[in-house]
């Protein structure tokens, strides 16, 4: 199932290639046209604050190609003859979910360059460096999950769209480009609790990048929500993406 996806990255470099690119023009947007009106507590670099933002955003973001292929194979029918097929039906997921890890490491490393190149720097040791890119894919493996399953339960190309308009709100109500504590009440005690923000903050600490260290319950214990926002999210939606991808078929 993996090869399969890997054919058709060769057969349609384009689209790879424009994955790649969207967390990169991002961050430059960002950095270069709003970066120079934002100020980090202690006079910090705002670029440095940015780009563990970005990277967990760029995380957040992207589900919808996995989505789209997922909801092609099911309108045509492919999922199904994979199904009478003798292989393992878990074969069929998780060989899409490692097509989708390998496809977000590469942007990972795309956005990690961008970001070296307009100064940001990490200040802490390879081990701290190695646990904030864990802690990224961890967040990313999770959210790919909760795909798979919208996806399977979309069933049709069309219909991606509207479900992809709610990630731009997780992704945005979070602390990836300013401090929850600017923001009105409410709206600042959803991005406190975004889990895609304890990841942000738990990677800027492990970068060794400025933050603002908020006195909220979500911002002291950051790093332990970035591990335990993800496992709860798959301990939810895996099992609701095996039990949809079994019943495919059954509730048309």
């Amino acid at each position: 199932m993996t090869r399969r996806g890997l054919a058709h990255w060769a057969r349609r470099p384009v689209t790879f290639l424009v994955g790649l690119a969207f967390p990169v023009m991002m961050l430059v947007m960002f950095a270069c046209f709003l970066g120079g009106g934002m100020d980090v507590p202690g006079e910090g670099d705002y670029t440095e604050f940015l780009v563990p933002g970005m990277l967990a955003l760029t995380m957040a973001f992207g589900l919808e190609a996995t989505m789209v292929e997922l909801t092609r194979d099911v309108e045509r029918g492919v999922l199904d003859r994979f199904r009478s097929m003798p292989i393992a039906p878990a074969a069929i997921l998780v060989g899409r979910s490692l097509l989708d890890m390998a496809t977000s490491l590469a942007a990972l490393l795309a956005t990690l360059g961008a970001g070296w190149a307009l100064g940001w720097r990490w200040h802490g040791g390879p081990a701290a460096a190695l646990a904030a890119v864990g802690l990224l894919l961890l967040f990313r493996f999770a959210m790919l999950w909760a795909g798979i399953y919208l996806g399977l339960v979309a069933g049709r190309p069309e219909l991606v769209q509207a479900i992809q308009i709610l990630v731009w709100p997780v992704g945005f109500l979070s602390n990836a480009f300013a401090s929850p504590g600017t923001m009105p009440g409410w709206l600042g005690l959803i991005a406190d609790w975004n889990p895609m923000s304890a990841t942000a903050a738990a990677v800027r600490d492990l970068f060794g990048n400025p933050g603002w260290a908020g006195d909220s319950w979500p911002a002291a214990h950051a790093t332990a929500l970035a591990v335990a926002w993800p496992l709860a999210l798959l301990a939810l939606f895996v099992p609701l993406a095996v039990r949809r991808f079994a019943r495919l078929g059954l509730d048309g």
